[in-house]
Formats: C-alpha cells, sequence, structure tokens
C-alpha cells in the first residue's frame, strides 16, 4: 500500500518488508542448534512482521501510528532507525534522529540520577561538555531537585521515567521516533511532554508517534496510520484513522498471529544509528 506525497520528507519507507526466520522445530539450545545447522538439518517458516508498508512524514510534522499489539509498530520504528535491516524495501532518513524507542535502557540502577544523567546522554551520542550544559535544565524539567544525588534505585518508577525523557528530549532533533513515551509521569508531565514535542513541531522536527491512546493521537496528529498483521490498513486523518480504527477493534478479535515468535531469527541488527 502506498502513499503518494508532493512535499519533501523527512522520513520515507518504500515498501518496507521486515522477515523474521522461526525454526519449524524448537530447539532446546545453542549447542543443539549448532549440530543441526551444521547437519542442515534446520528448516525455517518465514514471519513476515512487516509487509510492503510505505509511509513518509514531512518535516514540522507529528504522524501518529496505531494498531493491536503485534501489529508491527516497534518493528516498524526499530526499521526507521537502522537496528534493524528492512528484508524488503528502502528507508531515507533526513537529518538527525533521535529514537525514544526505550526510555531509560541504558540507565544503572546503582548510580546516582546524576551519574546516569551522563551515562544516557553520552549512549544518545551527546558529549559529556553538552551534557554538563544541558544538566541543569534536564534535572529541573524532570522536577527531581534534591533526589538527582539519589541512586536510581531509589527512584519510582515515575521519577525514572521522567529523567529518561528529559534526557532524551534535552536536544532537538530532526528526527524523532517514540514508542508511548507519553506514558510516563503523572497528568501534569505528560502535559509537559505533548507541549515539548508540539515545540519540536513548530521548529520543523518531523515526529513518527506510537501510540494506543487514540486521545493523543487526535490531540498531537493530523495524520495517522493503521497498522494490522503488519500491513498498512489506513492513512490519512488522524480522526479518521482512530475512528476507524477503534470501530473495527470493537467489532474483532485480537489479532494472535502477528506476535513475533520467541525463537525467531532476527533481520541484521546494526549497533549503531547512521546519521
Amino acid at each position: 500500500m502506498s502513499e503518494a506525497v508532493n512535499y519533501p520528507s523527512a522520513v520515507e519507507l518504500e515498501s518496507v518488508s521486515v522477515r523474521y526466520r522461526v525454526p519449524r522445530e524448537r530447539v532446546s539450545g545453542f549447542k543443539e542448534y549448532a549440530i543441526r545447522w551444521i547437519q542442515g538439518r534446520i528448516e525455517y517458516i518465514d514471519f513476515w512482521a512487516l509487509k510492503d508498508v510505505s509511509l513518509s512524514v514531512a518535516p514540522g510534522e507529528i504522524f501518529g501510528l496505531m494498531g493491536p499489539n503485534g501489529a508491527g509498530k516497534t518493528t516498524l520504528l526499530k526499521t526507521v532507525a537502522r537496528v534493524l535491516e528492512p528484508t524488503e524495501g528502502r528507508v531515507r532518513v533526513r537529518g538527525r534522529m533521535a529514537p525514544l524507542l526505550e526510555l531509560g535502557a541504558g540507565f544503572h540502577p546503582e548510580l546516582t540520577g546524576r551519574e546516569n544523567v551522563f551515562l544516557y546522554g553520552t549512549l544518545l551520542g551527546h558529549t559529556r561538555r553538552e551534557m554538563a550544559a544541558m544538566f541543569d535544565e534536564i534535572v529541573d524539567y524532570a522536577g527531581l531537585g534534591a533526589f538527582i544525588d539519589s541512586p536510581l534505585r531509589v527512584y519510582s518508577t515515575g521519577m525514572a521515567s521522567r529523567l529518561a525523557f528529559a534526557v532524551a528530549t534535552c536536544q532537538r532533533a530532526d528526527v524523532l521516533l517514540i514508542d508511548e513515551a507519553l506514558a510516563v509521569g503523572d497528568a501534569a508531565f505528560q502535559e509537559k511532554c505533548s507541549e515539548r514535542l508540539e515545540s519540536f513541531r513548530s521548529e520543523g522536527s518531523a515526529i513518527l508517534f506510537v501510540s494506543h491512546y487514540a486521545d493523543a493521537v487526535r490531540r498531537l496528529c493530523k495524520r495517522a496510520a493503521w497498522l494490522a498483521r503488519g500491513e498498512i490498513r489506513q492513512v490519512g486523518s488522524a480522526d479518521g484513522v482512530v475512528d476507524a480504527y477503534l470501530s473495527t477493534e470493537a467489532g474483532e478479535a485480537p489479532a494472535q498471529d502477528a506476535q513475533i515468535p520467541d525463537n525467531a531469527s532476527l533481520p541484521v541488527a546494526r549497533a549503531e544509528i547512521r546519521k
């Protein structure tokens, strides 16, 4: 399914498909897998997590992506972020990219909040000097105050998530990939998150926003897409896509065949995001 556009795009997906190879029989361990592989006794089933997906996101646009669990939303974001290599098709990203896929994934529980700010910032590609210059603003935005010098293990989930979001968005990127990041913190902090994304959008950032929350997609996005079983079902106005998705989901059982099996062989993974 393709989408015609008449403007320069910050993100483009052209007929992108991602295939996972699933062994037909479960293998108990690496040793058994290696023996079977050498003997040529492993048979695979192809599982397509994405199938012929074409989308574009313009600079200065927040584009919503909705779908049930297992629809392929996170796979799509990881493919745009160059964490996964598409099996077919092509992905183009113009400008500096900031993927907010797993907030706080680089945090260490035994380090203080202060130390984690510098650690997480480094993992996101910032220099120590840049993080030092932005440190006070990050702490103020996260609302941590005196807790910043406490070990992360004493933080609540909300506190850690607020700090992670503050670090991840301390600098505006040309392209942001967001997977449910607005579910962090309380209602007041979620509103701060929305305001920061809106300010980035007004400065020209392209934002690909994945969410299960219809109200968030309606509020933040003008356009959206509905993804199901790895395929685009509908692209258009956010209100139209949300209405179609909700009405269909209300009348259908949740998709069970779209989950990636535990023993799937992943597409090529990348250690770093290419600019």
